[in-house]
């Protein structure tokens, strides 16, 4: 039997290699997309491609902790490949820090605001995972995974006007939360 749209999850977790030669087919324009996004600063491709390797293996090693369909397997994947990169980003942004006490350069602020960033942003997503799931979606796709507003339209079947008023409805809770939060509220 070979994967297919159907059976490929429970193919994935009998830890069946077809499985997985069908997620790196399927899923390898998502992974690196994502990948791409965190790690480009850095200017390193042989880092992107050990990223991306990194993703996939993790996928396989971690299969048994993932509950869900087709649909939520590639939101479990993005945030793999997510969660990954900003590690990659991370250590290489360590070994900026130390490579530059030798050249005498100070690189050490820019690595640290883009520490800031990264927790900035996590607590962005945050917030984001509190808004409905169609909202949601939409902000993943609009402002992680840089997809037009037309072809977020497209998906979801919705005029460019209806999604611009999601995410102009949605920016204005997310504002309400931070401020919330700021004023002593939690996330919780």
């Amino acid at each position: 039997m070979k994967s297919n749209d159907r059976n490929f999850i429970k193919r994935l977790k009998r830890q069946e290699e077809d499985a997985l030669e069908y997620v790196v087919d399927h899923y390898l324009p998502l992974v690196k997309g994502v990948v791409y996004k965190v790690l480009t600063p850095l200017q390193q491709e042989s880092l992107l491609e050990e990223c991306m390797n990194d993703v996939f293996l993790s996928i396989w090693e971690n299969i048994d902790q993932f509950k869900g369909d087709a649909i939520d397997f590639r939101k479990w994947v993005c945030v793999i490949a997510k969660y990954k990169a900003i590690d990659y980003y991370r250590k290489a942004g360590k070994s900026m820090e130390v490579s530059s006490e030798h050249t005498g350069l100070l690189v050490e602020d820019s690595v640290e605001e883009a520490l800031i960033q990264i927790e900035n942003h996590e607590e962005l997503l945050q917030l984001i995972n509190r808004l409905d799931a169609m909202d949601r979606e939409i902000f993943m796709m609009k402002f992680f995974l840089g997809v037009k507003t037309e072809d977020i339209a497209a998906r979801f079947g919705l005029t460019r006007a209806a999604i611009d008023n999601r995410i102009y409805r949605g920016k204005k809770k997310l504002q309400q939360q931070a401020m919330d939060m700021k004023l002593g509220g939690s996330l919780v």
